[in-house]
């Protein structure tokens, strides 16, 4: 039987990143829930994700997997990608495909364009405790770079707030004395699949690479392809390969 498979979108996103990117895994015969991380519903207020933490996207996503009637898939994108990551180590799973993923707790960044993000969050002031609104222009040249245009217009005009919090203890981890992004030791356990973009500037092939040697998984650059692989052109074949690898890796091993 197809595992159940949990998709879990990015920053500044909601469930509806996976509108098409869903089709074929449910045609292959998998149930696939895109769920909203918390404040990230279209009816919230602006303001719902302020505060919050990446320890409470990660509690809901792993709240959900156990209400299951079976283990699921994870997949995430994006920061979605690591709150996949620190719910594996936590909640039953039989796997994760995790599609350019924010770095853990302790993987740096390789690349200038990821030092600027890291620290351009500081020019916001007290941005920690604020819930931070999307810039459209940088998503649209560096997330969405390949989308046809009115796609990325369709993309930003969905939008929405992200928590400052949970930005800060993904792209600051070393000034987080909790440590909330470290992997718990139950993560290295779980089949994964890492899949990055060559020309992708928001988490450059380098560090997904090291995301992925942290898990002990597999490390797969995908050509020509930028952030946006659950919606940029060639989204299909990343839905296909991800699709292979839970027949050879995770349903053969159910």
């Amino acid at each position: 039987m197809a595992a159940p498979i949990v998709m879990v979108h990015g920053a500044f996103c909601g469930g509806w990143a996976f509108e098409a990117f869903a089709e074929p895994f449910e045609k292959a015969g998998h149930r696939v829930l895109t769920p909203h991380l918390r404040g990230h519903a279209p009816d919230d207020p602006r303001t719902a994700v302020a505060a919050v933490s990446m320890a409470d996207y990660v509690a809901d996503v792993v709240r959900l997997a156990d209400s299951l009637p079976e283990p699921p898939v994870l997949l995430g994108h994006s920061l979605g990608g690591l709150v996949c990551q620190m719910a594996a180590g936590r909640a039953r799973v039989r796997g994760m495909a995790l599609l350019a993923p924010s770095a853990p707790w302790g993987v740096p960044g390789n690349t200038v364009e990821e030092a600027i993000t890291a620290f351009g969050l500081h020019m916001l002031g007290p941005f920690w405790t604020q819930a931070v609104e999307p810039d459209g222009k940088m998503m649209r040249r560096f997330s969405l770079d390949r989308m046809p245009r009115a796609e990325r217009s369709a993309v930003v005009a969905r939008l929405r707030p992200e928590s400052g919090r949970a930005l800060w203890e993904t792209l600051n981890w070393w000034l987080d004395p909790f440590m909330t992004t470290r992997l718990p030791a139950g993560a290295r356990e779980v089949p994964a699949l890492v899949l990055v973009g060559e020309k992708d500037v928001v988490h450059a092939a380098a560090t997904v690479r090291q995301t992925a040697a942290r898990l002990g998984a597999p490390c797969e650059v995908l050509p020509g392809m930028s952030h946006w692989l659950v919606g940029e052109p060639g989204w299909r074949e990343v839905a296909g390969r991800v699709l292979e690898w839970l027949d050879r890796e995770v349903r053969a091993a159910a």
